[in-house]
């Protein structure tokens, strides 16, 4: 397995892992594109050139960074792929001069983020737009 950071981004790939590790079906979308204009990284799993784990980072520009979209295939699950996704975006968010780095996730995912990526746990407040 290889981590590859700002690799180029197919749209049909990732959307397919992006369904496949949430399991709903989903279109495609415009991956690269939303990538470039508000990331400020993101790293990719890759097993023999093929996609298996994705994860980006969304930042205000200063000190915060947001980590979004963690997908690994379901099929290469429970191997420390999603945690080493997850350490490599903080170094990266780490180089790039952020000082936190924020994550919001639902309960059933609170050992991987809290245990496994090491994150604290906060309050947070969320507004439902649509």
């Amino acid at each position: 397995m290889e981590l590859r950071v700002r690799f180029p981004v197919d749209d049909q790939v990732l959307s397919a892992l992006h369904s496949l590790a949430f399991g709903a079906p989903g279109e495609v979308e415009p991956w690269a594109a939303r990538l470039e204009r508000h990331a400020l990284t993101w790293v990719g799993a890759f097993d023999n050139d093929e996609l298996i784990g994705f994860v980006q980072v969304c930042w205000d520009g200063g000190a915060h960074a947001f980590v979004l979209d963690t997908a690994v295939h379901p099929d290469h699950g429970r191997k420390g792929i999603g945690s080493q996704l997850v350490a490599r975006a903080a170094d990266e968010s780490r180089a790039a001069g952020c000082e936190w780095l924020h994550v919001d996730y639902e309960p059933h995912l609170a050992s991987f983020y809290l245990d496994a990526c090491g994150f604290t746990p906060t309050d947070a407040g969320l507004l439902k737009l649509r």
